[in-house]
């Protein structure tokens, strides 16, 4: 069973939702980035989101955004962030998933980065501008199947489109909580129930919620929902 399933089966038995805090790998540097995110996984973190750093993070708030300005002007690079997970590897056994934009993952090219990311002992993979219909230039050339492919699915998606998402998903899928970018304010909890209810009626995957979830009132709020596992928290 691969870290993943582990992590929520166990959560579930305990009818607990999983918390799982995202950073920036690199910034402000490795080992300051080393210290903080080592820190977060012995001090209850159930899944840790590792973000590569991306020049033009789109779908990003402010926050996210100078980190990855940071981490670039100090020259972490793809390769620097598969040599730190492999680092946090050693010292903790939660899942990893890296979280990038396509354009990092098509120049490193998909089969080395498949190999690299599995060796250095992650667990998954989101791309957060990469839907089901492009990705296969991607998978295809994946030598195996070792790394979750985790969806996205946004507010606006219809629920045919969901079950679409979820056959070609894996891990779980990531519900996001509302239209924008991350770090944006505000969160209509009614409206995250019905999408996540109706997430669930085409998926037995756990349900992670994220973009909007920035507070611990947050979390509190998202957690207790019925049909999601986890919440999903920016720390950089």
């Amino acid at each position: 069973m691969n870290r993943i399933k582990k992590t929520f089966l166990a959560l579930k038995n305990k009818n607990e939702s999983a918390l799982v805090g995202f950073v920036t790998a690199g910034d402000p540097n490795i080992e300051t980035s080393l210290n903080v995110i080592l820190a977060m996984c012995h001090s209850g973190l159930d899944v840790l989101e590792l973000g590569i750093p991306f020049s033009d993070p789109t779908a990003d708030g402010p926050v996210i955004q100078r980190s990855s300005a940071r981490a670039l002007q100090n020259g972490i690079t793809l390769k620097a962030v598969m040599d730190m997970t492999a680092n946090i590897r050693k010292q903790a056994d939660l899942p990893i998933i890296l979280f990038s934009y396509y354009n990092p993952i098509y120049v490193y090219g998909a089969e080395r980065f498949y190999m690299d990311a599995v060796e250095s002992g992650a667990d998954g993979l989101l791309v957060v501008d990469l839907p089901p219909e492009a990705s296969n230039e991607m998978t295809d050339l994946w030598p195996g199947r070792d790394l979750s492919m985790i969806r996205l699915v946004a507010p606006t998606t219809h629920r045919e489109r969901m079950a679409f998402i979820e056959k070609s998903g894996s891990g779980f899928l990531y519900l996001i909580s509302k239209t924008g970018i991350t770090g944006s304010d505000g969160l209509d909890l009614v409206e995250i129930k019905d999408n996540a209810d109706t997430l669930r009626s085409v998926t037995d995957l756990p349900i992670c919620v994220g973009f909007g979830i920035s507070t611990t009132d947050d979390v509190a709020a998202v957690a207790v929902l019925p049909t999601v596992w986890s919440s999903a928290v920016p720390l950089s």
